[in-house]
Order: structure tokens, then sequence, then C-alpha cells
């Protein structure tokens, strides 16, 4: 395979640090690495296969001979950079949510709807799921095949490390503070998060729901590409650094026993089966953390419908969340499409 310029945009970041640390990982065929962030960082370095590579300023000119760009800044970032690396003739797999719902753009689980790749061409961008939504529908996809989702009930439990460097600090520093007895500082969130749930991710529409919960039920019909699929969700951000967890409620067409879902899982790519609650095994944030898989377990009837089951699904939300999954689109890019 030959090798192609890429460019990490939001370098200094927690997603734009496992991207780099990913890249490297998987072998990712670069023949050049650029990374690019603000100003600020200007002088700083990351290691990239053993060297130190310095972060560029982010301007409209960064994009000459770049092949692939992962962009993993704000969203505003996003929408002012993203179209002038296309017109340079790089492709861009933007983490954001700028561009998630454009109809013309695709958005990309690779596990899931790997062939949806192949629409960059219409606008030269490829989006990265919400971090929640990818884990989710890497399970429910199978499932869906098996026996079709009629409707989807998600209460999601989020790692800080989601909104990013200064959160999980805020979080470090609150626990130190709390047990130091001293005053708390809130910079982040508007309440104290350390040994607390807050049950607010995003900002809040005017029907009560979250940002966030919205992204999850309109992005994972997108993917699952089946807008029959009702979902609902509930969001929260929990005191724990990485790994996102869900309970998930799905109520399906037909009957899928525990053990038929435990067997077309073991078989689904990108995940693992971690169920064995009479040995204390299920999926824990703590073990997902650093890996590629999403674990699913607890899975188990919901008694109070005709044809439902009940899980419980975990995944570092950097990793696959984010930066993996966008190496992933990246790699299938590389060896079908560029």
């Amino acid at each position: 395979m030959k090798g192609y310029n890429v460019a990490v945009v939001g370098a200094t970041g927690a997603v734009g640090n496992e991207m780099v640390a990913t890249l490297a990982q998987r072998k990712f065929p670069v023949k050049k690495l650029t990374l690019l962030a603000s100003a600020r960082s200007i002088g700083k370095t990351l290691t990239y296969m053993g060297e130190e590579v310095p972060i560029d300023e982010l301007k409209e000119d960064s994009f000459k001979d770049i092949d692939i760009g992962l962009f993993s800044p704000g969203g505003a970032v996003s929408q002012k950079f993203a179209p002038i690396a296309v017109a340079n003739g790089c492709v861009v797999i933007d983490n954001t949510s700028a561009f998630r719902m454009d109809p013309d753009i695709p958005l990309v689980v690779p596990e899931v709807n790997e062939h949806a790749i192949k629409l960059y061409k219409n606008k030269g961008i490829i989006a990265n799921p919400n971090c929640s939504t990818i884990q989710m529908v890497v399970v429910l996809k199978p499932l869906h095949d098996a026996a079709r989702i009629k409707r989807v009930v998600v209460s999601t439990y989020q790692a800080v490390s989601g909104t990013g460097k200064k959160a999980i600090y805020e979080l470090e520093q609150q626990v130190l503070s709390i047990y130091n007895n001293k005053p708390i500082e809130k910079k982040v969130y508007p309440w104290q998060i350390a040994f607390n749930c807050l049950p607010h991710i995003d900002s809040f529409l005017e029907d009560g729901y979250a940002k966030e919960e919205m992204k999850m039920v309109d992005e994972t019909k997108k993917i699952m590409e089946d807008d029959t699929i009702r979902v609902t969700a509930t969001t929260v951000r929990v005191p724990v650094f990485y790994g996102h967890s869900e309970s998930v409620n799905v109520e399906f067409e037909k009957d899928l026993s525990p053990d038929q879902a435990r067997k077309m899982l073991k078989k689904a790519p990108g995940v693992k089966v971690v169920d064995d609650p009479a040995k204390n095994k299920y999926p824990l944030a703590i073990d997902a953390a650093g890996k590629d898989d999403t674990f699913v377990g607890r899975i188990r009837r919901d008694e109070s419908i005709p044809h439902g089951l009940n899980m419980w699904i975990v995944a570092d939300n950097i990793r696959k969340g984010a930066a993996l999954n966008a190496v992933q689109i990246a790699e299938v890019l590389a060896a079908r499409y560029l």
C-alpha cells in the first residue's frame, strides 16, 4: 500500500493525541504526518513512531499535499477548515458534530456501514459519529439484521474524557480537594462531578432533551439506515475518566433469545461478549479503557414486552468512540478508494 500524507487537526486534544497513537499502533501507511492546532500550541511536540513531531499552527494553507485529514477540533473550526482542506484535495474524516446529519455526507462506523464510505466523493468529507452512538450501533447491527429492531431505550453513563482534557483535570482536582478538605472548583461542568452524576451532556433543547441525547436518536437511524427505528435516550456524565457505559433496552419485531444474541455477538466484528453474572463477569469501564473492542454483557430478556432484551455496553470513548473509528475509516479509504 502506498504512503499517505496525513494531517491530524486538533492534535493536542485528548482525541487528537489518541489519533496519533492509533495511527502508529495500527501501522497506518503514513508518508508524512502533520500535526495542527491553534497558535497556543506552537513549540509543542507529540511522539510518533519514536520521533518528536512539532505542532504547526492551523491555517488556510495547511493542507497543501495532504491526502487525509483527521479532524478533532471544535465544531466551528471543522466547519471553517474542512471545506478548505477538501478544496486542496484532502479527504476529511471529521470527529465533530458539524457534518454528521448532512444528507450528502456519510456517517460511518466501519463494522456497521462500511459501504457508505464511498459516498465521501459527494463533498470530500466523512463524519465520525458521536462516541456513545458508535458503541451502541456496533452491538445493535447484527441483532437488527436478525430480528429487526422496533425501539431502543438507552441510558448512558459517560466518562469525563468525553469533554476533553480540561474535564479530566477537573475531576482529578475535585477528588484531591475533597480528600484534602479544600473548596472545589467548577469550571468545566456547572456542578461538582467528583462523586456525582450529572444528567446533562451538551446543551438542553426546548423540549427538555439534551443535544447529546438527540445525537444518539438521529445518528442511530442514519448509521443503521432505518428511519423506522424508534430511539429515546438519557445521557449522564459520571466521575469516570475513560469508558462510556450504556444500559440498552431493545424491542424487536420477532423473538430473539439471550443465547441467540450472545452467539451472534460473539461473531460480530469489534464486539467482545463478557456475560457470566454468576461469576461477576460483565463489562466494566476500567477493563474497556485502552481497548479497541466494544464490550457487551448482562444480556437478558425484558419480561415486560413480547420481544425485548436488556444489555450493558461499554467501550473506551476516546479509542473506539473517536480515534480508532476515524483511523478505521482511513484504512478503508486507503485500501479501496484513494
